[in-house]
């Protein structure tokens, strides 16, 4: 599932370093239906690998590779659904807590609290993210370059205060350089043959009507790090498309779209766009030459005519995408101070 509270990656195709990136997202509910009241959820690099609520009361791997986490703390997935377990049992309280400062005590709510990690393989640079939220909308958040608490609205003041006082910001330090950053390693480490792999997509040529902008959609690509753009004569547009949001697939791999107007061009030139999929740090581009014959509409009955991509020859070598460098963390929102997973000696 896709929670309120979305987890990020950064990427520099310049250097080509990865930022690996590790989100715990704890989430607590109120009157929410078929929802659960609590479910903590561990993503790394957008790949849930961990997961505990209220119904099963147990942590859980998400991913085969991650139970190798006992190689060096045979008891982690003791103590840690024991954590939480003893949040769940916090937790009501907590949403209860916020309801009543926000004089917001009818009706459903959701309170959320995100605390996570970013690794820079290349340097070695560790940037730690907590950020919480009730009902989607940001409360309360730790700025990691002046190490102090933001209060996104007047009410999260008295919260920031009491933050301060309990030293809180030195507590998340520790957990962010010494527990966040050695379970990032080692997690990345369990899962490297998964989360250094590349596959390619499927590319498909929609249309909703003979009249409607041509959609190209790419699916069942890994990893989520890469981009889909229209070009023309080799040429990246920047006018008359519209990106859509790189989406997760059930089989942890990703799905993309991005949609090009050709009203105002004749179709003898339609073949001079081109659909171009590439992996962010790879020279490679696979490109999807924009045919009519190969465009499905809604009105056509039988299967979508897919392509795998290929990487480009001719075509390929024209392509010249813009912005070089991509440096975008998106970290994600969420419930209540806490170590979700420790170091061992």
């Amino acid at each position: 599932k896709r929670y309120l509270a979305l987890s990020g990656w950064v990427v520099s195709p310049c250097s080509h370093m990865v930022i690996h990136t590790l989100r715990i997202f704890e989430t607590s509910s109120s009157q929410v239906p078929n929802f659960p009241e609590y479910v903590v959820v561990g993503v790394l690099n957008d790949l849930e690998i961990l997961r505990c609520d209220g119904e099963t009361r147990r942590n859980k791997p998400k991913q085969e590779w991650m139970n190798r986490v006992t190689e060096d703390d045979p008891l982690f997935w003791i103590w840690t659904t024991q954590l939480c377990v003893n949040y769940l049992q916090r937790s009501k309280g907590n949403i209860e807590n916020i309801k009543q400062l926000l004089n917001q005590t009818e009706g459903a709510h959701i309170w959320q609290w995100m605390f996570g990690c970013d690794w820079d393989d290349e340097t070695d640079d560790i940037t730690g993210y907590v950020q919480c939220a009730f009902d989607g909308e940001d409360f309360i958040s730790l700025d990691p370059s002046t190490e102090s608490w933001v209060a996104a609205k007047s009410e999260a003041v008295f919260t920031k205060m009491r933050w301060e006082r309990s030293g809180q910001i030195q507590r998340y330090k520790h957990y962010i350089h010494k527990v966040c950053n050695v379970g990032l390693k080692n997690f990345v480490r369990y899962g490297e043959k998964t989360l250094r792999r590349t596959e390619l997509p499927l590319v498909s040529l929609l249309q909703k009507s003979s009249s409607s902008p041509v959609t190209c959609h790419a699916t069942g690509f890994y990893p989520d790090r890469a981009r889909l753009f229209w070009t023309k004569d080799g040429d990246e547009l920047l006018e008359d498309v519209d990106p859509g949001e790189i989406l997760p697939n059930e089989d942890a791999t990703f799905q993309t779209s991005v949609t090009l107007d050709l009203s105002s061009v004749p179709s003898k030139d339609w073949d001079r766009y081109h659909c171009v999929f590439q992996v962010s740090g790879d020279k490679k581009k696979y490109v999807t030459r924009l045919d009519q014959s190969k465009i499905r509409t809604n009105g056509e009955s039988g299967p979508t005519l897919s392509f795998r991509a290929e990487p480009s020859q001719n075509l390929g070598a024209k392509v010249r995408p813009l912005g070089a460098c991509i440096q975008a963390p998106t970290p994600g929102l969420g419930g209540a101070p806490a170590a979700p997973y420790r170091t061992t000696s």
